[in-house]
């Protein structure tokens, strides 16, 4: 069985907050949710109602931030990797700049919803992406 990834390193944070580029980002956050939330104070709730909590606390920190959730989608099926893998909640957030994502994560009140979010989830995925012309063609130039 492979490790769980609930939160990203210091030296990934550092690598993210250096490619300061221009423009927005966005995030492509795949989370599995625990069945019983995990919290130091051994508050009894379910994985879907700690995230709920997160999100309803985290929400306006997000929209001062500027962020947004763009994209939102329910799991199906998974046609190539691992059928291990399946996502409780899919999203992609975007941000107006990787200095508005670190920003919001020092403000005190997404802190707060940060402690529901570690007890609620089991496993995750937040993959950085930058925009790119939408189009016919499945790569850029």
């Amino acid at each position: 069985m492979t490790s769980a990834h609930t939160t990203f390193s210091k030296e990934t944070f550092e690598a993210f907050r250096s490619n300061n580029r221009a423009g927005p980002v966005q995030l492509l956050n795949l989370i599995k949710l625990r069945d019983k939330a995990v919290y130091a104070d051994g508050q009894q709730r379910s994985g879907r109602e700690a995230y709920a909590s997160y999100g309803t606390i985290s929400a306006p920190v997000l929209a001062a931030a500027g962020g947004r959730i763009v994209w939102r989608g329910n799991w199906e099926l998974c046609m190539i990797g691992p059928s291990s893998e399946q996502w409780d909640v899919c999203f992609i957030a975007e941000y107006p700049s990787a200095a508005a994502f670190a920003d919001m994560l020092k403000n005190p009140v997404y802190r707060e919803a940060m402690v529901h979010r570690l007890a609620a989830v089991e496993d995750s995925r937040l993959i950085r992406f930058a925009s790119a012309p939408a189009g016919s063609m499945f790569h850029g130039s």
